[in-house]
């Protein structure tokens, strides 16, 4: 589990560096979908991982409800630590890549991330 979720904070890290994304768009969907956690903790434990720059009273609001554990906050951890260096990797990148690219594969992410949650959305 502990390599999953380092894997994901690196390529939301890298995503991140590319497009200047993150949580909503990358790790809240894969959560969801490659670890079935819920909606709501997956938005919260999304928060946690990237808690000292923007999360902390949400994550304090998530957490108090119940909706995150302690094991989730560890969770949350190990994707930060994964987002810390992928971001360095997306940001190496993008400044090497011509702008038409960034957007085509930002344009795409959404695509398919919009394309999921519709999908999921008509069960």
């Amino acid at each position: 589990m502990t390599l999953i979720l380092l894997l994901m904070g690196i390529t939301a890290g890298i995503l991140s560096g590319l497009f200047g994304i993150g949580g909503g768009v990358v790790l809240v969907p894969a959560m969801v979908y490659g670890l079935k956690f819920g909606q709501k903790t997956a938005s919260g434990v999304s928060l946690a991982a990237m808690i000292l720059p923007v999360g902390a009273l949400g994550v304090y609001h998530y957490y108090k409800s119940g909706l995150i554990t302690n094991e989730h906050l560890k969770y949350s951890l190990w994707i930060a630590l994964g987002m810390f260096f992928g971001a360095f990797v997306g940001a190496r990148l993008a400044v090497h890549l011509p702008v038409k690219m960034l957007q085509k594969g930002f344009s795409m992410l959404l695509v398919f991330a919009a394309y999921r949650l519709w999908m999921q959305s008509l069960d």
